[in-house]
């Protein structure tokens, strides 16, 4: 056997989708339920496997044995499950993981080609639900029945229902001819082999996990809850209302005391009807408890306490390959890509009366809500006479446009340490502008520039990095625009390079190499760019298709490189329409994410402890070892397939997770 494919069913009473996976896997109810398994690519079976050691021989031998690759879609689900299952027989020790070496992740290789991370959807947009040969259907309702505590909290057992079983079985290997036949898909367009390196990297940092302060959290998530029950109070009392958190009756009071109609409670829109209000009287107090109580982001606290494992850390808090084209990591769980930043000048002193529990003495010195919201970051602790390193690369995505581009004014103030914000703004405006002394306020036009302008935004897009709040007005910002593409014109000349090397390679199916060795191919009817790293980003059916655009009150016939994608709000499989701007984003922020992932790989091949990472940052937890420059030195190493770009860390020591 070189080869196994496996799906399994499994029950347990905690909530997969809130919990995780490690969670999920430790509830003393967990059960093992179906193991269906594929040998070599060969016919599929099941085995109802309850709490024996009932699998062929070969099969459980071949869980632990290196020669044998497994592969299951979602993988880290089957590999942790059978840890807790193998575990409890004794089968390996109970502080041992099954190895991520040996483990193949299918829906990864899916996610590598552009695909759906979703089973169903993939077997969907590949063909296989049209030769039915795709999930079954009524796999969701016997999931419900056998693998979740039914309203009693009582498990189903297979004896109440013989046929219902039955077919349960047959979905769990229908499950796996399905990923059988998405793996002989995927594995045709290549990826290089580190990538495989470092989907096992990336489950050993979420096997190892980040420990949480339970009490803190706790205490947090108590207070949050109280300090919210007495707004609510207030709120009452002030309005009359019976709920003054429902939508619709607290837009009804709004509307009459602002003596027009309020149709909508967004945060920006609050702000609007406490202007029309005059920021007075008992309608600006209830506009004020209304955006204090809306922190949503507290709610993080209780999702931290709801997914921490008996070791008091929380696993799994990232998922490789999350967004499709770029290849970067999603947050999972606690959502650790999107934490509020943090602004207290004492963060130790606000820890402190959080963890002291007393709401009164909290709301003495702090804003409740804010500071709840600031403090989210610092739950995540080191452990005990552990400290965390946190290094991140200074302006990762602004480095890489200008070395891919070949922008040499920008990568030489790079090289020099200059600040860039700065270094363009004088480019800009043709005068020396410095941070602290002449023409300094010139330099934030300059840093919302470099921020919002590298992939061929306009005017919207300085309006939605702040431009507006900045004062700017549209004519202002139409000048910053034209000033910043003037004085970066080979950046410019790559976002046209970009595209048309995509549409003549979709056109013809030739390939076409530009900037740095980017090289674009159609690969089974899929455009490719080939990265310097050598990985792939996958663009699934991508063809040029003719299309009407208006232009005021005329129309131009054109035509537009679409391509098959998820669409992130609907959720559903359509057509995409990208141009140059958008594809350079992708490509830059693709080729970021190898930089990081190079570093990731670095760490872990000489020991270094990481526990997770967020954009362009990581955070080693260190007994000593390694030493704050030691990490440093990792993200300033050059590499070799990007030779000529500068890179640089910075990064400080901390007993508890923050931004600096």
């Amino acid at each position: 056997m070189k080869e196994l494919g496996i799906d399994i069913e499994t029950y347990s009473r905690v909530d997969l989708a809130d919990c995780g996976v490690y969670r999920y896997a430790e509830d003393p109810e967990f059960r093992l339920l179906l193991f269906a398994y594929a040998i070599d690519g060969g016919e599929a079976e099941v085995v109802s496997v309850g709490t024996g050691k009932n699998l062929p021989d070969e099969v459980l031998r071949s869980l632990t044995d290196p020669k044998v690759t497994k592969t299951a879609f979602n993988a880290t689900f089957e590999r942790v499950c059978l840890t807790r299952w193998m575990r409890d027989l004794g089968l390996i020790g109970r502080d041992e993981w099954l190895n991520p070496m040996q483990w193949r992740c299918t829906m990864a290789a899916a996610l590598r080609c552009g695909l759906p991370g979703s089973l169903a959807q993939c077997g969907e947009v590949l063909g296989l639900d049209d030769r039915g040969e795709g999930k079954m259907k009524e796999g969701r309702a016997l999931i419900r029945k056998f693998s979740c505590p039914d309203r009693k909290g009582v498990r189903t057992e297979p004896e109440s229902d013989p046929e219902a079983w039955r077919l349960f079985m047959e979905y769990c290997k229908r499950d796996v001819e399905v990923e059988q036949a998405v793996l002989r898909k995927v594995r045709r367009i290549v990826q290089p082999k580190w990538e495989d390196h470092l989907y096992e990297v990336d489950q050993r940092i979420n096997d190892r996990g980040v420990q949480i302060d339970p009490v803190f959290a706790a205490n947090a998530k108590r207070m949050a809850d109280e300090y919210t029950a007495r707004l609510m109070d207030e709120c009452r009392r002030l309005t009359g209302l019976e709920n003054p958190n429902s939508p619709a009756q607290l837009k009804k009071w709004l509307g009459e005391q602002a003596g027009a109609s309020v149709t909508s409670l967004r945060k920006g829109d609050l702000d609007d009807i406490g202007a029309s209000l005059g920021g007075h009287g008992t309608a600006a107090r209830v506009l004020a408890i209304r955006k204090e109580a809306g922190k949503t982001s507290v709610k993080k606290y209780e999702a931290m306490l709801g997914c921490m494992c008996s070791d008091g850390r929380i696993h799994g808090l990232l998922q490789y390959y999350g967004a499709a084209r770029t290849g970067r990591w999603a947050g999972r769980l606690v959502q650790v890509q999107n934490l509020p930043q943090n602004h207290l000048e004492d963060l130790d002193g606000a820890r402190a009366m959080v963890r002291a529990g007393d709401l009164d003495d909290f709301e003495l010195n702090y804003a409740p809500m804010q500071t709840l919201s600031e403090l989210i970051r610092t739950a995540f602790v080191a452990g005990e006479g552990r400290v965390f390193h946190v290094c991140d690369f200074s302006a990762i995505e602004a480095r890489v446009v200008a070395w891919l581009a070949g922008e040499e004014w920008v990568l030489e103030v790079f090289r020099n340490g200059g600040d860039i914000y700065c270094a363009t703004a004088s480019q800009m405006f043709g005068v020396p502008v410095e941070k602290h002394g002449r023409n300094a306020e010139l330099r934030a036009k300059g840093k919302i520039a470099v921020l919002a302008l590298g992939y061929g935004g306009g005017v919207s897009a300085l309006d939605a990095m702040g431009g507006s709040r900045m004062g700017l007005t549209e004519r202002e910002m139409r000048d910053v625009m034209n000033k910043w593409r003037n004085a970066n014109p080979r950046i410019v000349r790559l976002w046209s390079n970009i595209e048309k090397a995509a549409i003549r390679t979709a056109e013809t199916g030739t390939e076409t190499v530009i900037n740095r060795n980017l090289a674009f191919n159609m690969e089974y009817g899929c455009l490719t760019v080939r990265l310097p790293s050598g990985r792939k980003i996958v663009y699934p059916r991508a063809r040029v298709e003719p299309f009407v655009k208006r232009f005021g009150d005329t129309e131009r016939p054109t035509e537009a490189l679409r391509y098959e994608g998820l669409n992130q709000t609907t959720k559903k499989w359509e057509r995409i329409e990208t141009y140059g701007g958008k594809m350079t984003e992708n490509i830059v922020q693709a080729i970021a994410r190898d930089i990081l992932a190079t570093v990731l790989m670095k760490a872990d091949d000489i020991g270094m402890r990481v526990v997770f990472h967020v954009h362009d940052e990581i955070i080693v937890e260190s007994d000593g070892w390694p030493e704050l420059e030691q990490v440093e030195d990792l993200f300033s190493r050059p590499l070799g397939w990007a030779k000529g770009l500068p890179l640089k860390g910075a990064g400080y020591t901390t007993p508890y997770y923050m931004k600096d």
